[in-house]
């Protein structure tokens, strides 16, 4: 009988997860699906499960996740792990503000529980998406000793690389998804490190094996010195007369819902673990270890990944003119030069890609981040480029 690539993939995969699983303690992965959620009219017309990863040592980290499947084909259609910045912003930010498959209604009174509607956009109908509170103190995921209470950018990379391969030990049947990192915002400093940590891993013989293709990053704070040199000269190219950032208001929404008592016992939150959900916590013990992710990128390249690099053009927080600069100084051939592309006809943003498999676009009229501006436009884009074709 012969037996398919992607069988033969499978058969592997599980020798050496079996082979693991003889040599090790295998961890145990508290999961539920989630059917309906508070403020949304019947049952959810997805699929929805949250969970708990232990990480670290003895597994005094624990992490939340939320995983929508894709609305397409799951058996078929890319994973993503999305990061949320920060860092310490809770994943449910990107959920409810950017690409997942709800968000919340736009009220005036927060002291009502808002309605859930779905999102039109939403990144699940082209892949399944697998969101994560991250580190320990982002969102519902919490730490059980002091020791854990504190994290940086390294200790960060090997906590998020151990959460990964634990959940695929317990999702098998996603083993053989082609698998991509996304972030936005922070996550352009660490992302990259995550990368190529999961990279070596993989060399390594870790366990499970990670079918990595590529990462998206958007909005992403990239190099310290470039980013905010690049600030003062775009705030003068848009007339602007200060570099002031201003908070929404929608976010105040978020933070009523999700310290509903209802909502949390739906997501299977477990009680007295974090106190009040707060959307980023910046009072988290963090250690901020990376200058530059430039060097990451470059060790990616190399190893042949694609990757996607989009920026709202009206962001001020991450402006896209320090974005192109440490592109270009990567110094790699141009295959497609600067060029509009288009949603329904229109200018959506330009864009260019590169002999390194690296795309960059451009999001007009989004700020930071794209998404929660220009859903329609980024869902395109993101669509597009994770098929493979041109934006």
């Amino acid at each position: 009988m012969r037996i398919s690539n992607i069988g033969f993939f499978i058969i592997l995969q599980l020798l050496g997860l079996t082979l693991w699983l003889l040599n090790s303690h295998a961890t145990v992965v508290h999961s539920q699906k989630v059917e309906y959620l508070p403020g949304f009219d019947g049952p959810l017309p997805f699929s929805l499960e949250t969970g708990y990863i232990g990480v670290d040592e003895g597994e005094e980290a624990q992490l939340f996740y939320y995983f929508f499947e894709s609305e397409n084909n799951p058996k078929q259609d890319p994973v993503i792990l999305w990061l949320t910045g920060g860092p310490l912003c809770s994943a449910m930010s990107a959920i409810l503000y950017e690409i997942g498959p709800i968000q919340l209604e736009e009220v005036d009174n927060v002291e009502t529980i808002p309605k859930l509607f779905l999102r039109q956009y939403a990144w699940t109908k082209t892949a399944s998406i697998l969101f994560v509170d991250f580190p320990a103190g982002a969102g519902f995921s919490y730490a059980e000793t002091s020791r854990a209470n504190y994290s940086g950018d390294f200790r960060a990379s090997h906590n998020i690389n151990q959460f990964l391969r634990k959940w695929l030990l317990n999702h098998p049947q996603f083993l053989s998804n082609p698998l991509y990192l996304g972030g936005d915002s922070y996550t352009g400093f660490t992302l990259p490190l995550y990368f190529i940590d999961m990279i070596y891993d993989n060399e390594r013989g870790g366990q499970p094996f990670l079918n990595l293709k590529g990462y998206i990053l958007g909005n992403p704070a990239t190099d310290r010195f470039i980013d905010s040199n690049y600030q003062v000269p775009f705030a003068h190219g848009m007339g602007l007369i200060s570099d002031e950032q201003y908070k929404k208001e929608g976010y105040l929404v978020a933070k009523q819902w999700m310290n509903q008592k209802s909502v949390q016992k739906a997501l299977h939150v477990r009680k007295e673990t974090i106190g009040n959900w707060i959307r980023c916590n910046y009072k988290f013990n963090y250690s901020y270890e990376v200058p530059s992710s430039v060097p990451y990128h470059v060790k990616i390249s190399a190893k042949g990944f694609r990757s996607l690099i989009y920026s709202g053009d009206h962001d001020m927080i991450v402006p896209f003119l320090g974005t192109q600069a440490w592109i270009r100084s990567l110094n790699y051939s141009i295959i497609d030069d600067w060029r509009k592309w288009l949603v329904d006809g229109q200018i959506a943003g330009f864009t260019r890609t590169y002999a390194n498999k690296m795309t960059f676009a451009t999001v007009k009229g989004a700020g930071h981040t794209a998404p929660e501006y220009k859903p329609k436009q980024c869902a395109f884009m993101f669509k597009r480029w994770i098929r493979g074709e041109a934006l």
